[in-house]
């Protein structure tokens, strides 16, 4: 799932490549990706590309007074190209859901796709931002978060923490993957209690989410759209390594699975040495 600094890279992948480009079509292969109508797909053509950014993990594309504002989940993607194909898609073939040809039709632009079955891409057409739900309930993004503020939002909390963390309406950008990494350089568990965290707990956390999203984001930004996702697995210390020596203390790197997901840590550096049992078998470990 693409979490804060892909994003990132994305928007500044689209101010170098896209940036005061008119729109000259749009196809939409999916139905159920937009989930606005109005304004509707077709007051985008004409505009120009005025910027790119992002909240949280939400994608902004700004033309002249519209946000195109994307959702890509846990599967969907941008992908920039050069020469599109000037047929319009055929709905439900392949993997596309939205097309965008940029100064004429056949020309540069960008695709979002969706790997899977299971459609999650969102895309609206909005004046405001603000009017996306999934925005208007986000939390402070996570690199601009302070310590103090940290320390406010995990005060009488009892989540776990990484349950806390990845939660986009309290901290907006992070996701399962960088979850993991921030935890594995924090030294907490994943199932520590937030709300119990002491001073020097809470300093490692800011600390570690700070560093790891950071240097992910100067990892990312400047690469070619195409290579992110290869880039963000190459930086990663337990995330998806299970099975693989720690980098810090070479023990095992382990693995919790649910049904839908799994993460990673480390039992020497993160739980006392004590392995996360299943969640359908014990108790917590703290």
């Amino acid at each position: 799932m693409p979490e804060l600094p892909e994003v990132e890279a994305l928007a500044e992948h689209l101010r170098t490549h896209a940036l005061a480009r008119p729109v000259a079509r749009v196809d939409l292969a999916s139905m159920t990706a937009l989930k606005t109508f109005d304004p509707p797909l077709s007051a985008l053509t004409g505009r120009l590309v005025t910027g790119a950014g992002r909240f949280g993990k939400f994608l902004d594309i700004q033309l002249d007074g519209l946000h195109v504002v994307v959702h890509l989940s846990r599967a969907g993607w941008l992908r920039w190209h050069e020469q599109a194909s000037t047929t319009p898609p055929k709905p439900g073939k392949g993997p596309l859901e939205l097309r965008v040809h940029l100064e004429t039709v056949g020309g540069p632009g960008f695709d979002l796709t969706e790997a899977g079955t299971q459609k999650r891409l969102a895309v609206y057409v909005v004046t405001d931002p603000a009017t996306v739900p999934g925005i208007a309930s986000l939390g402070p993004d996570a690199l601009t978060l302070s310590r103090d503020q940290l320390a406010g939002l995990l005060a009488g909390t009892s989540a776990r923490l990484k349950t806390l963390i990845t939660d986009q309406r309290v901290i907006a950008g992070i996701g399962n993957a960088y979850s993991d990494e921030i935890l594995h350089v924090a030294r907490l568990s994943p199932f520590a209690l937030s709300g119990k965290l002491d001073d020097e707990a809470v300093d490692r956390l800011h600390a570690a989410m700070i560093s790891v999203l950071t240097e992910a984001v100067d990892r990312a930004v400047g690469q070619d759209a195409a290579l992110l996702k290869g880039e963000k697995r190459s930086g990663m210390r337990v995330h998806a390594r299970t099975g693989l020596p720690c980098p810090v203390c070479g023990d095992v790197v382990r693995e919790v699975s649910y049904a839908e997901r799994s993460f990673q840590y480390c039992a020497i550096c993160q739980t006392g040495g004590k392995p996360l049992a299943d969640r359908r078998l014990s108790r917590l470990v703290k």
